[in-house]
């Protein structure tokens, strides 16, 4: 059977961990973030797609076991 879980927490993950880091990096540059608020949107979707993508394979695992 076919667990689509796993490559979309992996794509979620690698991903997220991308953003984040770039969120991090660019945390002082606040010209960048002037149009949305001075909110770090890209460390904050990092976050959150980070959260999503380890969900996800934590699932994926958890599904094996049962």
């Amino acid at each position: 059977m076919l667990d689509i879980k796993l490559p979309i927490g992996l794509l979620f993950s690698i991903m997220g961990v991308i953003l984040t880091i770039y969120g991090i990096v660019t945390k002082s540059d606040t010209a960048m973030y002037e149009k949305s608020l001075n909110i770090n949107i890209n460390l904050w979707s990092g976050l959150i797609m980070l959260v999503f993508g380890i969900a996800m394979l934590i699932l994926s695992k958890l599904k094996k076991k049962i």
